[in-house]
């Protein structure tokens, strides 16, 4: 697999996908519609089957970037076209591809006007994403990453609810400024450095002084995409605007961006600056975690709410990755994973009843459970998922976290577990009220349980949580070097420091 360029065609196999289907699709409406469905399904079915190829190829026993390509770019300014994985990226690249095709099949019927454009839309959606996790120079990093954008905002603005231009120029309009930001960071960092090259730039050593505005610079950005307390709000606005499937890749990747960034730029290449603003980052974490688990218990919109507990669990994953210990790190990239898997899940739970009801009412179900049992069932799974059940992929990444975190700090480890309790609060409530109780509302009297093409979107995700929480040691084994790796080059430059030694000998 050497001389194959994998990831080249993993990233932009769906953005030949877009251009063929924009270019050949034509004919009847129906038709066109069709063909899109079924041309864009194939493209990110076999994008997704491409990409396993990495996760069966890869070596867990290296922290080295693998199945690295490089060519030439702007050589006059040392910017070259890299793309390799580590055993933290590859995971986020295999996520991205095995989302898409599930939201192209939750988009079936519920999408019906400009089905070609939207079909579009996830599959240069998709290319970006992966480009973004391959990236090995920062300037083709930022350009995926500012890219994602594009598409996510069509998304929102065009097939969104009432309320979706508001929503999409909320989401584009935050995230863009701390992206400016970052940019800044990136000049500097160039002619500090002289090089775009990332895993030079992990080796370089800044300066201290310098190292404080560059984080400052990067957490504008990453602290939007995450999104932490309290630049926040764009997010639950754009989960209720969004379609069902911007909604699914919005909570099960894009969120994942700004925790990435801390991983991969923050820790490694400012790591003085990092250990500086930890106590900041703990605060601001423990915060969304109490705060928007309790806006989360009064919300009346099934959306609103699944929305502010991602804003709690990623919380949860910000002060993993600032404890910066073997245990805190691993956990914090499985709560990613597992997040990915399970509000994936629980936003497509919400889009079933939607599609059939055309409300997200809390109010407006209640025992759903006499007509659609299949579905309380699936429902049931990744609701204990999203609260932590032992035996379920949520347990594995909260457990880490809050093993690494009471290293660091009890007291921190204490408060965010009450996010623990008021999660289980707000997910039983929830759960309560729409599945459980009498069957009074006409109209639910009739309602159609799971069908067999979502059985089929559902499935992988069942499979993905149960697989996790009982048997997490394949993607442990994959992350760990990479992780051991991150804390021993974080606590090594730290120990370089004058007083940094006790701070090192502390984790």
């Amino acid at each position: 697999m050497s001389d194959f360029p994998l990831l080249s065609v993993v990233t932009f196999l769906p953005l030949a996908g877009a251009i063929m289907i924009l270019l050949f699709v034509r004919g009847a409406p129906e038709d066109v519609a069709r063909n899109s469905r079924w041309g864009a399904f194939w493209v990110s079915l076999v994008t997704f089957l491409a990409s396993l190829v990495l996760w069966f190829n890869f070596d867990g026993g290296t922290a080295d970037f693998q199945f690295f390509e490089e060519q030439a770019w702007l050589p006059a300014f040392n910017i070259t076209y890299r793309l390799g994985v580590d055993g933290i990226s590859v995971l986020f690249v295999l996520l991205s591809t095995l989302l898409t095709p599930i939201c192209i099949l939750a988009s079936w019927t519920a999408i019906e006007e400009r089905v070609k454009e939207y079909m579009i839309s996830f599959l240069v959606l998709e290319t970006m994403m992966v480009g973004m996790f391959a990236a090995l120079d920062f300037v083709v990093f930022y350009i995926f990453f500012e890219a994602v954008l594009i598409p996510m905002f069509l998304i929102i603005g065009v097939w969104g609810g009432p309320r979706r231009v508001y929503a999409a120029f909320k989401f584009f309009l935050y995230t863009l400024l701390g992206s400016v930001l970052m940019l800044l960071a990136i000049i500097a960092m160039y002619i500090a450095a002289g090089t775009t090259d990332i895993p030079e730039l992990m080796r370089f050593k800044f300066d201290p002084a310098l190292q404080t505005w560059l984080w400052l610079a990067f957490f504008a950005s990453f602290a939007v995409k995450v999104p932490m307390w309290p630049v926040h709000t764009w997010l639950p606005d754009a989960h209720v605007e969004a379609p069902t499937a911007g909604s699914v890749i919005l909570a099960g990747v894009l969120l994942k961006m700004g925790a990435y960034g801390f991983l991969r730029f923050s820790l490694p290449m400012l790591p003085i600056a990092s250990e500086f603003f930890t106590p900041f980052i703990f605060t601001l974490s423990v915060i969304a975690v109490i705060y928007t688990s309790l806006v989360a218990l009064a919300q009346e919109d099934m959306k609103k709410l699944i929305a502010y507990s991602s804003v709690a669990h990623m919380g949860f994953v910000t002060v993993g990755i600032f404890a910066v210990n073997q245990q805190a790190v691993e956990g914090a990239i499985i709560q990613m994973l597992s997040h990915g898997f399970v509000s994936a899940a629980l936003f497509l739970c919400v889009g079933v009843v939607y599609d059939r009801i055309h409300s997200r009412e809390i109010a407006r179900y209640g025992g759903l459970v006499h007509r659609m049992p299949r579905y309380a069932a699936v429902f049931m799974l990744f609701m204990l998922a999203s609260v932590g059940l032992p035996g379920t992929s949520g347990f594995v990444g909260e457990f880490l976290i809050m093993l690494g975190a009471f290293k660091v700090s009890s007291w921190v480890a204490l408060l965010i577990a009450t996010g623990m309790v008021l999660g289980a609060a707000y997910m039983l409530y929830l759960y309560r009220r729409v599945i459980f109780g009498e069957l009074t509302k006409d109209d639910l009297k009739s309602i159609l349980d799971l069908n067999g093409r979502e059985i089929v979107i559902f499935a992988p995700l069942i499979v993905l949580v149960l697989w996790m929480g009982i048997y997490p040691a394949p993607f442990l084994d994959m992350i760990s070097m990479s992780v051991t790796n991150l804390v021993d080059n974080y606590n090594g430059a730290l120990a370089a420091v004058d007083g940094g030694k006790v701070l090192a000998a502390s984790r």
